[in-house]
């Protein structure tokens, strides 16, 4: 009897079709979204979890009896209920940075659309505004030269380092597990303290997960200590970011503007008050996701699945349960 992995929430047919096609022999793929009653069939037998983090609290686990793993298509993992996991003694896995190419090339584009006004101009050109004769109130910016603060220097962050560095930027980074000096040369970034980070950079590129620790990490206090030049670009999640103090610094003058893919509460609410900020770049959370990412999203999670199977042990367990 072929072993079950339950995959949620469903995607789009053309997506199932690319996990259908890596599905490793032996194994079955049931498709369900969490909570609904197919979901609860499927939960009894399924040995494996493969999809997005959603609900996934006690009543997830407790539904699952047979459950080895769970595989996320996804880096993030503030939806997983950590304790619940820890009482189930199911070990919870990441995608291993199968988006990680994706986000990193998003944060450059971000950098791009806030330093040269991308959005502006735009919406300019279809409103029939050509150029404004004014260049001092139109001013952009070129990355080269910039500092880039890097804020978290996971798969993600490395990536930007290096895109960064095609840029002529120079990068500096702080983390909580910094690298050795061969592996800082080779990645061509400098270890700095937090503080200093922010002081100094003139892009802020946020790229750590959503913890306790991380929950509002910038806030009044660390946006006073950015330049009035610098931007802030979020690309890892909302909350890591105080809202009210951002919208504060981004209409006072301490910082230049924001290239945000991420927010507190998403879809956000229509009358958003950063929405009417001309000095903010928006995307809808839409970073992670590429056509070409769904491949190794599934492999790395099928590669996971049968190491389980086989009796090892998982790949990319989230740091709280490792």
């Amino acid at each position: 009897m072929a072993v079950k992995i339950l995959v949620g929430p469903r995607q789009d047919d053309s997506i199932l079709d690319i996990a259908r096609s890596l599905t490793p022999p032996g194994f079955e793929l049931v498709v369900a979204d969490v909570g609904t009653p197919q979901f609860y069939e499927a939960a009894a037998e399924a040995e494996y979890y493969l999809g997005f983090a959603r609900q996934m609290g006690g009543e997830f686990f407790r539904a699952m009896p047979k459950l080895r793993l769970v595989q996320l298509t996804s880096a993030g993992y503030d939806r997983v209920d950590i304790e619940a996991a820890r009482k189930a003694a199911v070990p919870v896995a990441t995608n291993g940075g199968a988006n990680a190419i994706a986000v990193s090339e998003h944060t450059i584009l971000l950098m791009l659309a806030v330093y040269k006004r991308l959005v502006r101009y735009h919406n300019d050109v279809v409103a029939g505004k050509w150029r404004s004769p004014n260049l001092a109130e139109g001013r952009v910016y070129e990355l080269s030269g910039k500092t880039l603060g890097i804020v978290g220097l996971g798969n993600i962050g490395k990536k930007v380092a290096r895109r960064a560095a095609a840029f002529d930027m120079s990068v500096q980074y702080y983390d909580i597990a910094r690298l050795n000096e061969d592996q800082e040369d080779a990645l061509g970034a400098r270890f700095v303290l937090f503080e200093e980070l922010l002081r100094t950079s003139d892009v802020v590129s946020l790229h750590v997960p959503l913890t306790d620790s991380t929950r509002s990490l910038l806030g009044s206090k660390e946006f006073a200590l950015m330049k009035p030049t610098a931007i802030l670009v979020n690309t890892c999640r909302g909350p890591v970011v105080d809202e009210t103090a951002l919208h504060h610094a981004l209409t006072k003058g301490q910082i230049a503007g924001a290239g945000l893919d991420v927010l507190i509460e998403e879809p956000p609410p229509a009358n958003h008050p950063i929405f009417s900020l001309p000095n903010v770049t928006l995307t809808p959370h839409s970073a992670g996701p590429t056509w070409e990412n769904w491949t190794a999203r599934f492999r790395n999670g099928f590669d996971n699945i049968q190491r389980v199977a086989s009796g090892e042990r998982p790949r990319w367990v989230i740091p709280e349960l490792a």
